[in-house]
């Protein structure tokens, strides 16, 4: 199947470009990007032109920031075109919800992809924890915003979401794999003197979790969620890549290289069967934390 990749940043080169030449279902066949590219690949810096010209490609993949996102997701699926969306999958819960009743109104595939659920021990930390009662969780994430967003402002503009770039990816494994819904009920939130979105994040839910998110780790970055169980603890180490049971490693691998693959085998199922996957559950964690978060205003940041 025919694919566009809209937005040729950090991470589309890091992980979209890779994840498209191992897929035995895509074919990467035109970008979009205002300076951007791909080697041997029809690059465009217009997407209404690239849409006109390109009936053939049937499915958009985009990777823009979660500011501009809108009118292209909104475009493409006027189009007729199946849409993937990285993660957070717009600014806000409602312009999300928007694109899920127009994708089922034009009758195409709409994925709201989630990559930390792809990684490697998630899906075992899930089946250990099914039947068990969570007693106590402590979310710790923790790494380098000039590590993964060098010189990337938008991070820090409206919309951009901040600290919770990261910590929804915490998120996201945190509503996949809880054997129970929790909610948030209390934030603290550090915003620097010269930015409009938080750099840390201290979260309190129901249920006894709570999370602790910090955007200026230097060195070794800590990606860990630790849960406590009527039958033992368990945790998640490296991003949710390796499952530990008592201290004991369990499953899993140190890598994160097989996240965008099965996003991508995952939008593959979903075009065939006609269908969309829309889960917005750690994006209204966000959007709770926001609405109850108690502002501290820290040092500015520079890149």
């Amino acid at each position: 199947m025919k694919l566009a990749l809209v937005g040729i940043g950090k991470i589309a080169v890091d992980q979209h470009v890779p994840a498209l030449a191992a897929s035995p279902d895509w074919e990467l066949s035109a970008t979009v990007s205002r300076s951007g590219s791909v080697d041997g690949i029809p690059a465009y810096t217009d997407f209404a032109t690239m849409l006109a010209e390109r009936p053939d490609i049937g499915t958009i993949s985009l990777c823009l920031p979660p500011q501009p996102r809108y009118p292209y997701a909104e475009l493409a699926l006027k189009a007729g075109r199946h849409v993937m969306l990285e993660k957070p999958p717009g600014q806000t819960l409602a312009e999300v919800h928007a694109l899920e009743r127009l994708a089922a109104e034009q009758g195409v595939s709409l994925y709201a992809t989630w990559h930390s659920r792809m990684a490697e021990a998630v899906a075992p930390a899930k089946d250990w924890l099914k039947g068990k009662t969570v007693t106590r969780a402590r979310i710790t994430w923790r790494e380098d915003v000039r590590k993964w967003h060098p010189g990337q402002d938008w991070v820090f503009e409206p919309g951009g979401m901040g600290v919770f770039d990261p910590g929804i990816n915490a998120l996201s494994i945190l509503t996949e794999i809880l054997p129970a819904p929790v909610h948030v009920t209390a934030a603290d939130l550090e915003f620097p003197a010269n930015r409009d979105t938080p750099i840390a994040a201290r979260l309190h839910f129901s249920g006894n979790i709570t999370a602790d998110f910090d955007w200026r780790q230097e060195g070794p970055q800590t990606w860990d969620i630790e849960i406590d169980t009527d039958h033992g603890p368990c945790a998640l180490r490296f991003g949710g890549n390796r499952f530990e049971v008592a201290s004991r490693e369990v499953a899993g691998e140190q890598t994160i290289m097989g996240e965008y693959p099965k996003l991508y085998a995952r939008m593959a199922d979903l075009v065939r069967a006609g269908q969309s996957e829309v889960d917005l559950a750690p994006m209204v964690h966000v959007a709770d934390a926001l609405t109850l978060g108690k502002r501290h205003v820290t040092d500015a940041f520079h890149f």
